[in-house]
């Protein structure tokens, strides 16, 4: 995965230290009803199926970094709905040793226009997926990224959140 600029300069002032980053989930919907579809990318570094994911650059609005990861990521326009959940993740440490804490912001998103495809180095396949066909993707979708999407499909105003 490319490092995002402000983060290269980071590092060279922290090292490998422990980062706190805001980061974006756009759970992209396409269609309505029975006929609803996810879009899915296959992330490039580890193989597995997620919603479009990134990190917020310095001074950009969450939504629009959701907007432009879609974009950057699967070549598709949409609309950012509603702030579905706001979390934590896990600490991730990466192969160079650098390690990272995320708050993940996930967006209900809809699908305006494009044809979804691999629209960069960062993911190796895209696909629209059916909610109901969620649990047979392979590999299967991690837990907190299943949470994410089933936060944005819900017909709920409010954001979840965890409270302790």
């Amino acid at each position: 995965m490319p490092i995002p600029p402000f983060v290269e300069d980071l590092r060279r002032h922290v090292g490998h230290a422990l980062l706190w980053l805001p980061g974006v989930t756009a759970v992209v919907r396409r269609g309505a009803g029975p006929d609803t579809e996810v879009l899915l990318v296959r992330r490039a570094d580890d193989g597995t199926w997620t919603p479009v994911t990134g990190i917020v650059d310095p001074g950009e609005e969450p939504a629009v970094a959701a907007a432009r990861e879609a974009l950057e990521e699967a070549d598709v326009t949409i609309r950012v709905d509603r702030l579905a959940r706001v979390g934590v993740t896990d600490e991730v440490a990466y192969p160079n040793g650098d390690r990272s804490v995320y708050l993940d912001l996930t967006f209900a998103c809809t699908w305006l226009a494009g044809e979804a495809r691999v629209a960069d180095d960062e993911s190796t396949d895209v696909r629209w997926c059916a909610p109901g066909d969620l649990d047979d993707v392979d590999p299967p979708l991690a837990a907190h990224m299943r949470a994410r999407i089933d936060a944005a499909l819900a017909d709920e105003v409010a954001a979840r959140f965890a409270t302790g």
